[in-house]
């Protein structure tokens, strides 16, 4: 006989995740087509030739974009066009994409709005893949991963570059302990957010991904052409991210761990994130936890805290709780 745990995780699983019930395809919505990555995502996804994508189908997107963001409002029509051709129903409201879903992509390119685009999907109970950055403020991520946790639905949000083959191999043991890791990515800027959530994060990502969790504060030396930002782990380890803005533009790195040094790279493209949406999608199971998620943000705040201070130390600890106050 089933016990009452059995009982309600089998009740979970059928309302929340279809792709267990009846249907064996898990219907995707795609908010936001401000992006490349909806495009790409979809292609990836809809792949009939890809067996390991099977339970799997983005089936409509919701397109708003930003409208004070000149290049997010550029691309709407014509990443509109694209997923249409791919057979993508384009509905007008986000309540028609929930309800038209059993999961969805929050791709918006702007952070902004992603707290207000993803309190449907939460009523709904529909668990959803959030893009980079996660939030247009750290105050906005805290609220995110919070509303997330309180409607007990499941969320994931990661660059790319979190699974560069390299990285994961680091993470999963191949230098030994990492003792150390300087990470590199473009950083261009955009107004409207903080200064490495824009396209930093993915640097900062991959610092994240072979260092884990753990760091304590943040120095920042900026210039017109770039960024350096060091952290400081509570284990006495010390990772760093540049950010690039003038000359030849790359993703990479160098980690050092015990038993060798190794370089990170190259950028193995969206197929390897694309999988883990999919899995996520299947099992409900986020492969990067919300506290990382979280610290990663929080570095990145601090960071910009340490350039409005003129370069000295800030703790995560202290943005963090900022960011908590004001929400």
């Amino acid at each position: 006989m089933m016990n009452r745990c059995g009982v309600a995780l089998l009740f979970y699983q059928v309302l929340t995740f279809p792709l267990l019930a009846a249907d064996p395809t898990f219907r995707l919505g795609i908010i936001g087509l401000d992006t490349s990555h909806a495009v790409a995502f979809t292609k990836a996804i809809n792949d009939p030739a890809d067996p390991d994508l099977a339970h799997v189908e983005v089936v409509a997107a919701y397109a708003k974009g930003s409208p004070d963001i000149q290049s997010s409002v550029s691309r709407v029509p014509k990443y509109t066009k694209e997923m249409e051709d791919l057979g993508i129903a384009i509905v007008p409201s986000l309540d028609e994409l929930v309800a038209r879903c059993d999961g969805i992509l929050l791709e918006t390119n702007d952070g902004r709005p992603h707290l207000e685009q993803i309190r449907p999907v939460l009523a709904a109970k529909k668990p959803v893949f959030v893009d980079k950055p996660i939030a247009g403020s750290l105050a906005d991520a805290v609220a995110i991963l919070r509303a997330a946790e309180n409607a007990g639905v499941p969320i994931f949000s990661s660059s790319s570059l979190r699974y560069t083959e390299s990285a994961q191999a680091i993470r999963n043991g191949a230098i030994g302990k990492v003792l150390g890791c300087d990470a590199y990515s473009p950083c261009t800027l955009e107004p409207t957010h903080p200064d490495l959530f824009w396209y930093g994060i993915h640097g900062v990502e991959t610092l994240f991904t072979v260092m884990g969790p753990g760091c304590e504060r943040v120095v920042r030396v900026t210039t017109k052409d770039g960024d350096v930002v060091v952290g400081y782990w509570r284990d006495g380890r010390i990772g760093t991210f540049r950010g690039i803005r003038a000359g030849k533009k790359g993703y990479g790195g160098t980690a050092f761990g015990e038993q060798g040094i190794r370089v990170l790279g190259p950028y193995g493209g969206y197929r390897p994130l694309v999988m883990q949406i999919a899995n996520f999608f299947k099992t409900g199971q986020s492969p990067v936890d919300s506290t990382e998620t979280l610290e990663i943000y929080a570095f990145m705040e601090a960071a910009d805290e340490s350039k409005r201070r003129g370069g000295v130390p800030v703790t995560l600890a202290e943005v963090m709780q900022a960011a908590v106050t004001e929400k």
